[in-house]
């Protein structure tokens, strides 16, 4: 044994005190609160990654996602990494170097999958659109018929703008030129009807923390069979050993072979929350997202506020609240926490201090949230 004498010196040791952590009511674009019933859920003690009860507990995920997302593709899973994993894992499994991808753009996030396609050696062409509107089917036809793309990647909730994307209009297009769709739904999965089998979407991929009601952390995703034959038939490696589906496959699949630790923890968060999406049902929980934002949306109206987004395309469970002039965008959410403990966020990219983002998502999406931040919102705009 060595001489503690020797240590190297360092700074002495601190013991922090435990942990409080202040209440907060989180209505940003993400995390959204977690359900009590799921906070308990990750309370339980931990078991290996590949203990019988955990691989069950697997087999109920994989299930209870593809209620969720409406499918029955077998290779339906969550990526153990946050909604952006999940995203960069779209983007590594279908893009080799040189293919061709089309991005359609208009918002930040469609800006990061973009970025991601080139990374990895795609021949990048994003089809724009200003912060806040959405892609007409005709946009689509004629950036497809132009560039004939192998993949193309879009937003259905763009969450830096409010904006919802009409998918099912799209993918008859996408498949016509042979190419397969990759769908965003991180702010939309379990908010906002999504049916990935009955609009034929070839892949889809979203997070745990918004609409699920979940810690972030895991990342779901779903492949088609077009998918599945985009993957198989690669001439190339998957870029990423960690997000290469071919392998995470046998890991979720029936061999179980190890690939990586699984995060016990989230997934037990997640199975609940899975769980108490189907209690609910997903029709009943569409309506009470969509019914909690129209209330949002006629309280904001009643104080002067404007929404970002027209009202055909509004995202229900995020909302983008103009600033009004003269009113300082950073001190209203400092005090919104300080004064109320209630958490909103600004604006990103070309929105910034422009918009505030309020998220209606999951747990948060309840009615009396809905009142105490509109009461909120009126005391510190009279002031």
């Amino acid at each position: 044994m060595g001489d503690q004498n020797n240590l190297i010196p360092g700074p002495s040791p601190r013991v922090l005190e435990k942990l409080v952590v202040p209440k907060r009511i989180l209505l940003g674009p993400g995390p959204s609160l977690v359900d009590p019933q799921v906070l308990e859920a990750m309370a339980c003690p931990l078991v290996g990654h590949l203990d019988p009860f955990f691989l069950q507990l697997m087999d109920e995920i994989q299930e209870s996602l593809r209620y969720t997302f409406q499918t029955r593709n077998r290779l339906t899973l969550p990526i153990s990494g946050t909604g952006t994993a999940a995203m960069e894992t779209s983007v590594v499994n279908m893009v080799e170097p040189g293919d061709r991808v089309l991005v359609c753009v208009n918002g930040y996030f469609g800006s990061r999958i973009a970025e991601m396609a080139a990374r990895h050696g795609g021949d990048v062409r994003t089809l724009q659109r200003r912060w806040g509107e959405v892609f007409t089917p005709t946009q689509i036809q004629e950036a497809v018929d132009e560039f004939s793309p192998k993949v193309v990647a879009i937003v259905q909730a763009e969450t830096s703008t409010g904006a919802l994307q009409s998918i099912e209009e799209i993918t008859p297009i996408v498949h016509a030129a042979g190419g397969i769709l990759v769908v965003d739904a991180v702010t939309s999965l379990g908010g906002v009807p999504l049916r990935v089998d009955e609009w034929d979407i070839d892949v889809c991929y979203s997070g745990t923390q918004k609409c699920l009601g979940c810690p972030p952390g895991l990342g779901p995703i779903t492949l088609g069979p077009r998918a599945e034959e985009v993957l198989h038939q690669r001439k190339t490696p998957v870029s990423a050993f960690y997000f290469d589906l071919s392998l995470l496959s046998k890991y979720w699949g029936t061999e179980r072979m190890y690939h990586h630790t699984a995060p016990i923890t989230a997934n037990y968060a997640l199975r609940e929350g899975l769980r108490l999406v189907a209690e609910e049902g997903l029709e009943s929980r569409w309506s009470r997202h969509r019914r909690n934002a129209e209330k949002l949306w006629d309280g904001l109206e009643a104080l002067g506020l404007r929404c970002h987004v027209e009202k055909p395309h509004r995202l229900p469970t995020l909302t983008t609240v103009v600033v009004p002039p003269g009113i300082d965008d950073l001190q209203v959410r400092r005090r919104l926490l300080e004064e109320y403990a209630i958490e909103i966020a600004g604006g990103l990219g070309e929105l910034k201090g422009k918009v505030w983002r309020i998220g209606l998502m999951g747990y948060s999406s309840r009615e009396e949230n809905v009142d105490l931040l509109l009461d909120a919102l009126k005391n510190l705009l009279n002031k």
